[in-house]
């Protein structure tokens, strides 16, 4: 696959050269840094000044809107280091689930479910559609974005959260956790069904991207030439590794298989208490640490985490806040490194030669 050329890029084959070095475990020059921290671009409404929908789900299925803004927000911008102009078709993260005729509640920078399984013969209700309306919000707001990405940016594909989470957002996390007790056998049914469609959908997204010759990348800005997953489970945080490993690990493993790179998202200490497991998933090339907020900064309290996850062999990506780079290069080495850092573009050149020294 040849990389098109991008406005504000212009680095872009040396980039895309260490990202691929990183996945397979080597090292170019330098530790790899995208300037930009974890869910920045779901920190705030966009301004809505002179626009005019019925509601708030009519804002998010606007296409065009989106797109624009967009395009608006990276004009005149430079990409320095890894960091790469990739627009994000974007429901929220339960529009999976809601493939299967749930009803998704828009708020201003995310959605959430309705919560449809509250007896078992709800289970009925749960039929996934190529023609469900979010499917074809995405499909729009996928080809309006590849009609105007040319030379400007990559497209991406949606945020995917299948198995065991795809199950919990039919059913809610609090009921799921005392079914699982209760009643294993529908939560293992459940799971089939969750199942059932995320390998077909991900590579309908995959086939799109792939026809537009553009890299397989998503929400976290990682790129690949193959297919690239992030691969996840916030469910698990309320788990025991026992039950992480009945009614996960083996949706996991089936998910990582299919794939050519796959970033495991650790979203928090709950999670973490299953990373055993996860590092043991030779397919897997890397975490996304992610420390939470409050009590759990700053990074430097988690160093021990980070350099287990090095020890495993595998990347890892990490946000640091700027004034925590140099104690944190004190105390680390640069190996599997990706650091994602909010920067004022004008200092990001010397992060990176800072970072070459390292």
């Amino acid at each position: 696959m040849l990389l098109m050329e991008l406005e504000g890029k212009p680095d872009l084959e040396e980039a895309f050269s260490r990202v691929e070095a990183w996945f397979n475990h080597e090292k170019l020059d330098r530790p790899l840094v995208r300037f930009s921290e974890h869910n920045a671009e779901f920190a705030s409404s966009r301004p809505l000044d002179g626009y005019n929908w019925p509601d708030l789900k009519a804002r998010w299925f606007d296409a065009e809107f989106q797109v624009d803004q967009f395009m608006e927000s990276i004009r005149g911008r430079t990409f320095h280091g890894e960091t790469f102009p990739m627009f994000f078709p974007n429901l929220g993260p339960n529009v999976y689930a809601a493939f299967h005729g749930l009803e998704l509640e828009f708020g201003g920078v995310t959605s959430w479910i309705r919560h449809v399984v509250r007896d078992w013969d709800d289970l009925n209700r749960l039929k996934f559609s190529w023609e469900n309306e979010y499917f074809q919000g995405l499909e729009n707001l996928t080809r309006v974005a590849l009609e105007k990405c040319s030379g400007k940016f990559w497209v991406g594909y949606t945020d995917l959260h299948g198995s065991l989470d795809c199950v919990a957002d039919w059913r809610d996390p609090q009921q799921l956790c005392l079914d699982i007790f209760d009643n294993p056998e529908k939560v293992h049914a459940m799971l089939r069904l969750a199942n059932e469609n995320f390998l077909p959908v991900f590579d309908h997204y995959d086939d799109v991207l792939k026809a537009h010759s553009l890299p397989s990348i998503t929400w976290m800005g990682i790129p690949s030439r193959g297919k690239v997953h992030i691969a996840s489970c916030d469910f698990t945080a309320l788990t025991s590794t026992e039950t992480f490993c009945e009614f996960y690990f083996p949706s996991l493993q089936n998910e990582v298989r299919h794939m050519t790179h796959n970033i495991f998202h650790v979203d928090g200490v709950g999670v973490l208490n299953h990373l055993d497991h996860i590092l043991s998933v030779p397919q897997i090339h890397a975490i996304q640490w992610v420390q939470g907020v409050g009590d759990d900064l700053p990074i430097m309290q988690w160093l021990h985490v980070i350099k287990r996850i090095q020890a495993a062999g595998k990347g890892v990506i990490v946000d640091l806040q700027l004034s925590e780079l140099e104690p944190f290069i004190a105390a680390m080495k640069p190996d599997g490194l990706y650091l994602c850092i909010a920067a004022e573009e004008n200092i990001q050149p010397d992060i990176l030669k800072r970072l070459t020294k390292w």
